[in-house]
């Protein structure tokens, strides 16, 4: 019987991009500790982005260009799955997890209240929702969106009129 081991990418393993939590073996082990779990790279990334995004003062994540790009992927039929992951950043470790974000905030927010606020709901919602533990939360504030800027562009709305 082994204890409780969590493997996580960059391991000897094939895939590099997974956390694989595992549980101890046997007919006296706990029901929910037996056989082995595994959580890739992107479901943390997608976990921590859409816990960034529901922090008020949050107007969207991605630096400047990344932004550009994906709305331009979210018009290609097929293309618009990234955009939940654009501007976050995860490295998955054994246990542990470190989660950067580019951000952009609505102009007149605490810009230090709110990157207080994404580190909170990311790290819990990661927590909560993987059993990783979040080690550090980098916030990157790429920009400030101003009230009398234009909206991007909906992935529904043509150049044509």
């Amino acid at each position: 019987m082994t204890d409780n081991i969590t493997s996580v990418g960059g391991g000897n393993g094939s895939d590099a991009s997974a956390s694989a939590l595992k549980g101890r073996t046997g007919a006296d082990a706990p029901a929910e500790t037996r056989g082995k779990t595994t959580i890739a790279d992107g479901v943390v990334a997608k976990i921590a982005g859409m816990a960034a995004r529901e922090v008020p003062g949050i107007y969207s994540l991605g630096a400047g260009m990344a932004r550009a790009f994906g709305a331009v992927r979210e018009r290609v039929p097929g293309g618009g799955g990234g955009a939940v992951t654009r501007g976050v950043k995860v490295e998955v470790g054994e246990r542990q997890a470190a989660v950067d974000l580019d951000v952009v905030v609505e102009y007149g927010v605490s810009i230090v209240d709110v990157a207080g606020g994404v580190r909170i709901n990311v790290i819990s919602a990661v927590e909560r929702m993987t059993g990783l533990e979040v080690v550090e939360v980098n916030i990157a504030v790429d920009d400030v969106r101003l009230p009398d800027e234009e909206e991007e562009p909906g992935p529904d709305e043509g150049r044509v009129r």
